[in-house]
């Protein structure tokens, strides 16, 4: 068994506009990976198709595996660092994967690694495994500022997914710009040192995070420590054997799609069940909440997660970009939602704190089915811009940012919301693993998305975006008939906390 060491006491913390100063620390970390990237991701479906010629259905669909494989990782980083690294370790090594992963693709155009699909396959293994260190526990340290019931925590996550959003629109801007340009290696190279500046943020201010994070004190039955040697080597050794694995998978991603993904989703419902049965019935409740939204925020990415490649596409192909003259690459469009989240993400930020202080916050499930119906009338646009290309004009660059604006507004309702719920919904021995669980959701989205992405090949971008449109605001509405029976767990599982001591590891 093991312990986490106890952190420092937050009486008497140095705060900043309310805030801890470790939320600052984790803001600017994780600005600079979501940098690194979605730079390398605005460039990934072109990178497929026009380097490596690559068909749209098979560059969809691996296109898909490979982000599938991205946030299905989260789910074992979690657990390892509950177990063995710490959270603080885990997100060290997960920037140093994440930025050789990069480097590898650059160090291919520059003809430092050969030119083969295969060198491409390992690189993008590189940042899958260190993806799945990372995304969990930067978001756990974040919810571990805080003590259950602080009002502070729905906000300090928005202002943590302004960071993520800083880094993802500023990179398609420069990586997207430059990749396009002049050679996609240059933009995969600045991706790469957007991660290296991550980890300089993260180890220079670590002070800030008091004691946080930190590896926990493994113990055998009579209570005396024990060694974390073994288990050490024994993750290296699996790092190394899951390079080549996630290589071979992202090359062959019907093999993701068919039979990983279902064995993995069922594997996970199965421990899922098992943790509830033995969890207290507050703590069940939490779970089922947890679980229940996770599964609506599948079809939400599924369909929102387009953006990288089916619309990606179509605005390169079908889209009228010249503005003032001057032609914009494809790529830099990847951008947009990121600008409105941070243009738009203080003001949802306030509107939460508002509406709490006088009682009327809506709870998670309420701000879920929001987000599905925005992100409808969203697609709603882009199935008029797909009409207008089948017409044979270029799509208006409107309808485009129109689409955009109306998937961010019910991102906002979802993704910082989500990462909120878990930390309040998870029972405190389940932390890592339910945000891995979390991110394990967008995983069967991507690869979801990636199938869907592959069928505007046989049916036409303007079928698939109804098609969208219609599942988007079904799935919408059917939450919000699931509506009461969730707000009531949601507030037992609250009203748990008060009666005990129950914190999330770190805390």
């Amino acid at each position: 068994m093991s312990t986490a060491p106890s952190p420092a006491p937050s009486a008497g913390e140095t705060t900043f506009l309310g805030h801890p100063l470790g939320l600052y620390v984790l803001f600017f970390t994780e600005l600079w990976e979501r940098f690194n990237f979605y730079g390398m991701r605005a460039l990934l479906i072109f990178y497929m198709t026009k380097s490596f010629l690559f068909d749209d259905n098979f560059a969809s669909i691996s296109y898909g595996a490979y982000n599938g494989l991205v946030y299905a990782t989260p789910l074992f980083g979690g657990m390892i660092a509950d177990r063995l690294l710490g959270y603080r370790r885990s997100i060290l090594l997960g920037g140093v994967l994440m930025a050789a992963g990069e480097f590898g693709l650059a160090f291919i155009g520059f003809g430092l690694l050969p030119q083969g699909v295969w060198s491409f396959y390992v690189s993008l293994s590189l940042i899958i495994a260190g993806n799945g260190f990372f995304k969990p526990n930067i978001s756990t340290m974040v919810g571990s500022l805080y003590k259950q019931g602080d009002p502070r925590r729905d906000g300090a996550f928005t202002i943590f997914y302004m960071g993520v959003n800083i880094g993802a629109f500023a990179s398609p801007l420069i990586c997207g710009y430059i990749g396009e340009r002049f050679g996609f290696h240059w933009g995969f190279g600045i991706a790469g040192v957007g991660m290296i500046l991550g980890l300089i943020c993260f180890t220079s201010f670590k002070q800030h995070l008091g004691g946080r994070g930190e590896p926990p004190v493994r113990r055998d039955l009579s209570g005396a420590p024990v060694s974390s040697a073994p288990m050490l080597a024994l993750l290296l050794v699996g790092i190394v054997g899951f390079v080549p694995l996630g290589a071979y998978l992202v090359s062959k991603p019907h093999i993701v799609e068919s039979y990983a993904a279902p064995l993995a989703g069922l594997a996970f419902l199965v421990y899922v069940f098992y943790e509830g049965a033995r969890s207290t019935p507050a703590e069940r409740k939490g779970i089922f909440v947890a679980v229940i939204l996770t599964m609506f925020s599948v079809m939400f990415w599924a369909f929102y997660e387009q953006a990288g490649s089916s619309i990606n596409l179509f605005t390169d192909r079908y889209v009228d970009r010249t503005v003032f003259g001057w032609e914009i690459p494809a790529s830099v469009f990847q951008a947009a939602p990121a600008i409105f989240v941070v243009a738009f993400a203080p003001a949802f930020s306030v509107l939460w704190l508002k509406l709490g202080r006088i009682g009327r916050d809506p709870s998670s499930a309420m701000k879920f089915a929001w987000g599905l119906i925005l992100l409808g009338v969203g697609f709603v646009s882009l199935v008029l811009a797909a009409k207008q290309a089948e017409g044979g004009a270029k799509a208006s660059l409107a309808l485009l940012l129109f689409g955009y604006l109306f998937h961010v507004f019910g991102e906002l309702c979802l993704s910082p919301v989500g990462l909120s719920m878990i930390t309040k919904m998870a029972p405190a021995r389940l932390g890592g693993f339910m945000m891995g669980m979390w991110f394990l959701s967008a995983a069967f989205a991507h690869v979801a998305g990636g199938k869907l992405a592959s069928l505007s090949t046989d049916w036409g971008f303007a079928k698939l975006y109804t098609i969208i449109f219609g599942l988007a605001f079904g799935s919408g509405a059917l939450l919000l008939v699931l509506y009461p029976l969730l707000k009531k767990w949601e507030k037992e599982r609250l009203a748990s906390h008060h009666d005990d001591e129950a914190t999330l590891p770190g805390d």
